[in-house]
């Protein structure tokens, strides 16, 4: 399994650390059968061939992606630790990642990870 770690600068994961979102609790993992994010209390997880598509965004306003955040416009799910860059991961079939159960069900997800690039690759 691959790991991909968040990134951000030291004042973000002071904000972040009374959510529990730590460099040791924020991260991406990819299988060849999975796809694993852990991001503090949240979790998301799906199979590999629930992936569409990966690509690039950013840079981002912090207010939109600093910390969990749901899309009020496509209800997609952001896990966000810097504004510069990150990867946009649409599925096939929407998952669980901001709410327990499967209530709410995403779309996308948007995460900050410190390697985009190399993410994307490993998706693509």
């Amino acid at each position: 399994m691959r790991r991909f770690p968040f990134t951000a600068p030291k004042p973000v994961w002071w904000l972040l650390a009374p959510l529990g979102i730590r460099p040791a609790t924020a991260w991406l993992a990819l299988s060849d059968d999975e796809l694993v994010v852990r991001f503090g209390p949240w979790r998301l997880r799906t199979s590999r061939g629930n992936v569409r598509d990966a690509r690039r965004t950013g840079p981002y306003r912090w207010w939109r992606v600093i910390g969990p955040h749901l899309s009020l416009a496509d209800r997609g799910v952001s896990f966000g630790t810097s504004t510069a860059a990150g990867v946009c991961v649409r599925f096939v079939t929407p998952v669980p990642a901001l709410l327990p159960g499967r209530w709410l069900r995403h779309p996308g997800l948007t995460v900050t990870v410190a390697d985009p690039d190399a993410l994307v690759d490993a998706l693509t």
